[in-house]
């Protein structure tokens, strides 16, 4: 295959790869109410509906706060976890490390009913801080990955140098662990919050109709018609996801974040 053809192939797949954001973009800027495309005018009043229209504003206000919540208690949860397995060489260690990677690993309808009995029997069921709780639980996985990763890429030669200086346990992970694992966290971070963002089931097996996300409000919104904002919101979403994953490309490792390791590694 020449050079020029492969350029064509690539172009081709990634074409095809943006055809569905091209579509609903496409639909989001109909100038009436209708999923037509190629969109019959152009507006933007269906973008600008997601910022001024209270139902939606406060859907994706709602979306986010839960996302950045969540994420926070994923990362507090791995962060320990993965110094733990970093510093603890024990048989049992894998099995800890499977139990943390589980949450994800199985299908989120089976989380979900699992969060739905849970918070049901303790009677806490509706409540707006499961949703957090129970996001924060299935989306642990990733930052537990990424961290666990950045404690791999430590040299334990500095770690024994500095405690040949002095430094206890605290001094090490404030001064030379955190600097150095600080962009794995950060990225862990970012992934939990953009699926967390983008989360349904378990959100709605937690708190029902009691608090709507983006995701819950779309769905609610399907029993009434198709609307191109739904379409508009869904570009928020992927431009969201842009963002975030191009910031972490940006300013860090990303396909080693990702779990691929150097060619020396």
């Amino acid at each position: 295959m020449s050079k020029a053809s492969g350029k064509l192939f690539f172009a081709c797949v990634a074409l095809f790869l943006a055809l569905p954001v091209i579509v609903v973009a496409g639909v989001a800027l109909n100038a009436k109410k209708t999923l037509a495309f190629p969109p019959q005018g152009l507006s933007a009043d269906w973008y600008l509906s997601v910022l001024t229209d209270p139902a939606w504003r406060s859907a994706l206000a709602n979306s986010v706060m839960v996302a950045v919540a969540a994420s926070a208690i994923s990362v507090a949860i791995a962060l320990p976890l993965s110094w733990f397995l970093w510093r603890r060489v024990a048989p049992w260690a894998r099995l800890v490390q499977m139990i943390g990677f589980s949450p994800f690993v199985l299908p989120p309808v089976i989380t979900a009913l699992g969060a739905l009995s849970f918070w049901a029997t303790t009677g806490f069921y509706g409540q707006v801080w499961t949703v957090v709780i129970s996001h924060g639980i299935f989306f642990v996985s990733l930052p537990l990955v990424t961290i666990t990763l950045g404690f791999a890429t430590i040299d334990r030669e500095i770690i024994e140098a500095g405690m040949t200086m002095g430094a206890d346990d605290k001094t090490l992970m404030k001064t030379v662990i955190f600097p150095l694992i600080r962009p794995y966290v950060i990225s862990g971070f970012a992934f939990a919050f953009v699926l967390s963002l983008n989360e349904y089931i378990v959100a709605y097996m937690t708190v029902g109709f009691t608090l709507e996300t983006i995701p819950i409000k779309v769905f609610n919104a399907l029993r009434y018609g198709y609307t191109p904002t739904m379409a508009a919101v869904s570009v928020f979403f992927v431009l969201i996801a842009v963002i975030v994953f191009g910031t972490v490309a940006r300013f860090g490792d990303l396909p080693k974040l990702m779990g691929a390791w150097s060619k020396g590694e």
